[in-house]
């Protein structure tokens, strides 16, 4: 494999990296760098802007706002804006729900969603998780019956990311219950989360935030006219979902931006009297994680060689390696920050909470304990990594 980059790929990643730099407000990329939950307002302005450039959905088809780009330019607009701690275009629409209309929904679902999807008009989010069915998703439960021109949806999904800011939510439904596999009679709804009948119920996480809510249906009415694609075919749906999901689920460039923010901060904390970037066994640290993310890098690289030559909606195997080292880098970053903060890292209880301490320490030191709490769910997410083994397994090595 030939690594080297021409001049023109080199081009296209500078102009990527001055319109991250200078087209987004550095303070929505400020607070993404320090960990802090981003508004709503926060995540719709950057995407809005990105879209108004034509950079929201450049893996798109050219007529719905897609670039045509190769892997390698898809590359750097990832990197790049993961670099620049830009909030990415919300991944449920353009990566998720955007992808399996534009190849399998009705022409009047084209260009009823997509415009407003791409420009965060409209705000998805996924339900597929439910109690009990994770990661294995074949055996969700909740049904939709058709009573002539709609469904009546009734059940449960949970672990629903950012379901209070949603208008919409996109749906695996069980519409066949005598289907012979567990994985045949599932079908994919649109749902208007306005509808009468839904609930949303707010999951509170270890790190003290409320991202993530339960959704309840209740004999909820749902046109067939949202019906996705074909009755009963949602599981080839959702698999083609899944591996745009795992599009750049390794987030090497978001590794490589937290690791320069561990060194600035370990060049100001002080450990025993000298700075912690002095301390050889913490610099050791820095450079395991540095080697596994430069390793990570290139078989990433790998991947993106390969990708001119597989069809849409088809991803490497490899992508599972890219999943599981990727969010164990990840996660270890988020480790080493923790540590060279130190107790300044320790959650309090903020003034609105009843609390009568203040922020104690530096502060960048806050978010760094909540972040490393919340990113516990990174090996969990797209497909656990003990999922992603087995894939590998069958995939790769032929088990």
């Amino acid at each position: 494999m030939d690594l080297a980059f021409t001049p023109e790929e080199l081009a296209f990643r500078d102009e990527m990296r001055r319109f991250f730099h200078e087209k987004i407000p550095g303070a929505i990329r400020a607070k993404a760098a320090r960990g802090e939950h981003l508004a709503k307002e926060d995540i719709i302005t950057a995407q809005r802007i990105m879209n108004a450039h034509g950079l929201a959905v450049p893996h798109w088809p050219e007529q719905w706002g897609g670039k045509n780009w190769t892997p390698v330019q898809l590359y750097f607009y990832q990197d790049e804006m993961q670099q620049a701690n830009v909030p990415p275009p919300l991944p449920f629409n353009v990566n998720m729900v955007g992808p399996v209309i534009a190849a399998f929904g009705s022409e009047e679902q084209k260009r009823r969603f997509l415009p407003a999807i791409a420009n965060l008009d409209i705000w998805f989010c996924q339900g597929f998780s439910e109690p009990g069915a994770g990661s294995d998703l074949a055996s969700l439960r909740t049904s939709a019956r058709r009573e002539g021109d709609h469904y009546v949806v009734n059940g449960q999904k949970t672990w629903t990311t950012l379901a209070q800011y949603a208008d919409w939510i996109f749906c695996l439904v069980r519409t066949n219950p005598e289907a012979r596999k567990p994985q045949e009679g599932i079908s994919f709804l649109l749902i208007d989360m306005k509808t009468p009948g839904i609930t949303v119920r707010p999951i509170q996480t270890f790190d003290g935030g409320f991202e993530i809510n339960e959704v309840f249906f209740d004999d909820v009415k749902v046109p067939v006219a949202n019906l996705v694609g074909q009755e009963n075919k949602g599981w080839d749906y959702a698999k083609f979902l899944l591996g745009n999901e795992r599009t750049g689920i390794a987030r090497v460039g978001t590794s490589k931006e937290r690791i320069r923010r561990i060194k600035e901060i370990a060049a100001r904390e002080r450990r025993g009297g000298q700075r912690l970037i002095g301390d050889p066994f913490f610099r050791r640290k820095i450079v395991e994680v540095e080697m596994e993310l430069k390793a990570l890098e290139i078989t990433q690289l790998r991947v993106v060689a390969r990708e001119r030559h597989r069809s849409p909606g088809t991803p490497d195997p490899a992508s599972s390696i890219l999943k599981i080292k990727g969010s164990e880098i990840q996660q270890a970053t988020t480790e080493l920050l923790l540590e060279a903060v130190g107790p300044y890292a320790m959650p309090y209880q903020p003034a609105e909470a009843g609390s009568n301490e203040g922020v104690i320490g530096p502060d960048y030191a806050p978010p760094v304990a909540p972040t490393y709490f919340n990113w516990r769910k990174i090996s969990i997410y797209g497909g656990s990594n003990e999922i992603q083994r087995n894939i590998i397994a069958k995939a790769i090595l032929g088990l």
